[in-house]
């Protein structure tokens, strides 16, 4: 008993646990504690831990509960392709046209390329093609250290992302390092991000981060551009006025909405699709099964009831 009690605390308090030990203590954790246990332990776990209320995954309600019961239940190997940063460029390419991809400046399986030599445009941002949060901007040759990103790199490809939150998707991805153009707006900031969500095949809320390297705001609207009052993110990044700007609806939406609802078309129940606005031009950001890993909270939190609602398993 005294060792489950040990175990569970040590569970409770990943995120010390983490800090103390760095990149080897996290491994040494997500090896321990995500990787061996079973995918509905762990969810569990980490749903109570994060949402601070037991799932429901026998019959979910809220649309958290959905998408993790979609993260166990709903489980194609070819969803790897689309969840894929670098695969899923053919796809968009092909069904849209290249003007809507991010410009690709280099890609590898093996980070000893990862130097100045084969990387030769600026401003770009180097990351992973099989993960979340897994990546950096370089602005100039000289802000890099290049040993440290290789080490980083590493540590990023060595990793099945699968592991960490049970999101099926990410188990088959084969794993690269990508390098692509840093996109900027004329006034060298970075673009708003509009990940459009769809349920049921249709645009249920365009939610957008806003002035991600100052204030971070976050908002969402219908898909009549009417702001709705909640915001959707992890509980610890909630602070009063996330919500508080407003912008205008972009002269692009329609054309999101119009890609959007072609892919919305193969994943029935949810997807959401991810587009940033250079200035008036369209670019593809990325495709995702489940936002937050299903573990983002809402604030107020009875949106999550709401939404579950429509969403149809």
């Amino acid at each position: 008993m005294d060792l489950r009690k040990t175990i569970q605390g040590i569970i409770h308090s990943d995120s010390e646990f983490i800090s103390i030990m760095g990149k080897v203590g996290l491994r040494i954790y997500r090896f321990f504690f995500c990787k061996l246990l079973p995918a509905k332990w762990v969810i569990k776990r980490d749903f109570k831990k994060k949402l601070g209320y037991k799932p429901n995954l026998k019959t979910p309600q809220t649309l958290n509960e959905k998408l993790n019961w979609m993260k166990l239940y709903d489980r194609e190997r070819w969803y790897s392709f689309y969840a894929d940063k670098y695969a899923v460029r053919d796809f968009f390419i092909q069904t849209f046209g290249e003007q809507y991809v991010i410009p690709l400046l280099f890609e590898t399986k093996d980070v000893n390329e990862i130097r100045p030599e084969n990387i030769k445009e600026f401003p770009c941002i180097i990351k992973a093609n099989h993960s979340c949060g897994q990546w950096q901007i370089v602005r100039s040759p000289e802000d890099i250290n290049w040993k440290k990103m290789r080490r980083d790199c590493r540590f990023w490809i060595t990793e099945n992302w699968y592991n960490c939150g049970k999101e099926y998707q990410y188990k088959f991805i084969e794993r690269r390092i990508i390098v692509e153009k840093l996109l900027q707006t004329k006034a060298g900031k970075i673009p708003n991000d509009y990940k459009l969500h769809f349920i049921n095949g249709e645009l249920a809320f365009v939610y957008v981060s806003i002035d991600r390297e100052g204030g971070n705001y976050r908002c969402i609207y219908d898909k009549d551009w009417n702001k709705l009052p909640f915001v959707w993110i992890e509980a610890w990044k909630y602070k009063e006025g996330l919500n508080a700007v407003d912008i205008p609806r972009p002269d692009t939406l329609d054309k999101m909405i119009e890609m959007g609802s072609v892919i919305a078309k193969k994943f029935p129940r949810y997807i959401r699709v991810d587009y940033y606005d250079v200035d008036g031009q369209i670019y593809f950001g990325e495709i995702t099964f489940h936002h937050g890993g299903g573990y983002d909270a809402f604030f107020p939190k009875e949106y999550d009831l709401y939404y579950g609602k429509k969403l149809v398993l």
